[in-house]
């Protein structure tokens, strides 16, 4: 069992129990350790309900008198279908035009992450990452879009190889400024 940690311990029986309805002879050697090891996967991959925007953000808005776009292109995401709990994967692009402040660039990542590490659906998820990074720089827009492939779409179901959804959430100028809106996306293509 998982080292005194209760939720973990939780998971660990559920993933043994879901290996033997499986049909699978838990005390095999190649699957004595696999629940354990399940629940510790799932606990990481789903580590962004034990984060918090605050403690992210932390001190990283800083005072700037730049006010031209600033993009962070090919941010990698993970995460997991709400409806399958099978990945999904891709890339996200962010960008956001400041208004006295920026964002420390690494904490753009640790948000797409932070919501990323949920059960999600892709077009949630880009919203959330938009709106959080608005909400901490209260800039004049931000704009997100997500390209990424879905587990639950190619390895089950239609089994589409080659799909690809993108989900885009544009707040402020990126929603009420054509020209500012085709800036982002021709630097993102």
């Amino acid at each position: 069992m998982s080292a005194q940690d209760p939720v973990l311990t939780a998971m660990e029986g559920h993933f043994r129990e879901i290996v033997r309805l499986l049909g699978e002879d838990v005390n095999r050697e190649g699957l004595v350790r696999t629940p354990e090891r399940a629940a510790q996967a799932f606990h990481f991959l789903t580590r962004g309900y034990r984060q918090s925007i605050g403690d992210l953000v932390n001190e990283a808005v800083f005072t700037s008198d730049t006010d031209e776009m600033v993009i962070v292109r090919n941010i990698e995401m993970y995460s997991l279908c709400e409806h399958h709990m099978l990945p999904f994967i891709g890339k996200c692009h962010v960008a956001y035009l400041p208004e006295g402040r920026v964002l420390g660039l690494s904490k753009i990542a640790r948000i797409v992450d932070l919501f990323a590490r949920r059960l999600q659906i892709q077009e949630v998820l880009t919203k959330q990452i938009a709106e959080c990074v608005q909400d901490a720089i209260q800039g004049k827009g931000v704009g997100v879009v997500i390209e990424a492939q879905h587990m639950c779409m190619m390895m089950r179901g239609v089994e589409k190889q080659n799909s690809v959804m993108t989900t885009s959430c544009m707040l402020g100028c990126f929603r009420t400024q054509p020209q500012t809106r085709n800036e982002f996306l021709g630097l993102i293509d």
